[in-house]
């Protein structure tokens, strides 16, 4: 396969929703129930947002959200299966860290589950003493009734 017509593209306006839809369906088992509305949504509250392509077809992608100083995290690195072994998912990752809105914060976080090795050759490590999460949905039939002003 001829990698030199890939390309990487830093507008989140370019994003493709219904190729990333199907991207994440093919490629990323944690993502496959994910709906257009709230892929929009995701995307709109992210930056930086990377996407990789050969052509007209979506290839990889990730995103980040950020402070802008002390805490990023990296979300959603996603590679299409015909394309994995070539690096594009560090170079993905590696676009992320270079963005002006990441390359000064002080801690950058990455989510992912079996890709360590990956993102270890970027400067990453394990990290085990952040292993607490929230999943929202549980969290709000079993919650108790508090109220918050959050206006």
């Amino acid at each position: 396969m001829d990698y030199s017509q890939l390309q990487l593209c830093t507008r989140p306006s370019q994003i493709d929703l219904l190729q990333l839809q199907v991207l994440f369906e093919l490629a990323a088992f944690w993502a496959r129930e994910r709906q257009l509305e709230e892929l929009a949504i995701a995307i709109a509250n992210s930056d930086p947002v990377v996407s990789a392509w050969d052509g007209e077809k979506m290839i990889g992608f990730a995103r980040a959200i950020s402070d802008d100083v002390y805490r990023a995290t990296i979300w959603d690195v996603v590679i299409h299966p015909d394309y994995l072994g070539i690096g594009l998912g560090q170079k993905l990752v590696e676009t992320v860290l270079n963005h002006p809105r990441m390359n000064r914060v002080e801690r950058i976080y990455l989510m992912t589950t079996d890709q360590q090795h990956v993102y270890k050759q970027v400067g990453f490590q394990r990290n085990p003493s952040t292993t607490m999460v929230l999943s929202n949905r549980a969290f709000a039939n079993s919650s108790p009734s508090i109220t918050a002003d959050v206006s």
